[in-house]
């Protein structure tokens, strides 16, 4: 092969290499690569430590936000050092460095939040007072709207962090995303999801996407590897973040579903406390040419609805 491998970027964590490896035998595939082929000599996995893998001990909405996930990948990609990243979309800001884009994003695995616990088999039967760990505000007040009751430990780290915190005793359940457990082969240690309709997920959770400089969006492989059903879902999904300034400082849900043409679609923000929750419901017939930005649109409508009604108390100011 006389071209140059594309070069993918991605964090370090042991999910990330998980996931990002998925991606490169799809990339790989899509540039040629057939059975028994090496795959780095067509697309080869290049680590990169990002700041919000290094600093464990503190929330993310302390340290700068979802951005610290991403900088220095994005640096690399405008540098010319990669050729794409691959990131989880629901770790994506809702503004994007210029230059750079969300060029693809493959089929979607699971978006539900999955309890684990060795104390019961659902969130709602946790004992009074019981400690819940997660280090997302959008779980906390998900979790505190139901069970005002429950104690939130802050519970950052990787995967096998957060499930060897719960085994010392550190928390009596965890809430992760049960995309992040399938694609470790970790998807027997669930108990029970949290309904994505009572409580939607992250925007555009269970989703992979690749990050390319705007330039190249339309290289043949890329469109190779596109969901079109998955892109239009997650479309809605961060228009409605868009609209909700969604960052980590925003307890924000959004879930969209597409049947044949039809898209339907819930969107929820909440106060850090989980006292109070705001929720908008709708629907859209796609068409065409139109269909990505006609799925944004409805994104950006319910999530501005939900934005006006709860305004200023959304948004955690400690």
């Amino acid at each position: 092969m006389s071209r140059q491998p594309i070069r993918i970027g991605a964090r370090g964590s042991k999910l990330s290499l998980a996931q990002s490896g998925l991606m490169q035998a799809r990339i790989a595939t899509a540039l040629g690569a057939g059975p028994g082929d090496d795959l780095d000599a067509f697309a080869q996995l290049i680590p990169i430590v990002t700041s919000g893998d290094r600093i464990q001990d503190r929330r993310l909405m302390e340290i700068g936000g979802k951005g610290l996930f991403t900088k220095e990948i994005e640096e690399a990609l405008l540098d010319g050092r990669i050729d794409c990243a691959i990131h989880s979309l629901k770790d994506m800001p809702a503004v994007l460095p210029p230059g750079l884009v969300l060029a693809a994003v493959p089929e979607r695995e699971d978006p539900r939040d999955a309890f684990i616990s060795h104390v019961c088999e659902r969130l709602e039967d946790l004992p009074k007072g019981a400690r819940l760990g997660t280090a997302s505000l959008r779980r906390q007040a998900q979790a505190l709207h139901v069970r005002p009751d429950l104690e939130i430990v802050m519970l950052r780290g990787n995967v096998d962090t957060r499930l060897a915190k719960l085994e010392r005793g550190e928390a009596d359940a965890i809430l992760l995303a049960q995309s992040g457990l399938n694609r470790l082969g970790l998807g027997h240690l669930t108990r029970s999801w949290l309904d994505p309709i009572a409580a939607p997920p992250a925007p555009g959770q269970g989703a992979l996407v690749i990050e390319t400089r705007a330039e190249d969006v339309d290289l043949p492989w890329l469109q190779a590897v596109r969901c079109q059903a998955t892109t239009l879902a997650v479309a809605a999904e961060r228009g409605a973040l868009y609209a909700l300034e969604g960052s980590c400082r925003t307890a924000v849900g959004a879930y969209a579903r597409l049947d044949g043409l039809d898209l339907t679609m819930i969107v929820e923000a909440l106060t850090p406390d989980g006292a109070h929750r705001f929720r908008r419901e709708g629907a859209v017939t796609l068409s065409g040419l139109e269909a990505t930005d006609q799925a944004r649109a409805l994104g950006l409508d319910l999530g501005g609805q939900v934005r006006i009604e709860g305004g200023p108390a959304l948004i955690l100011t400690e």
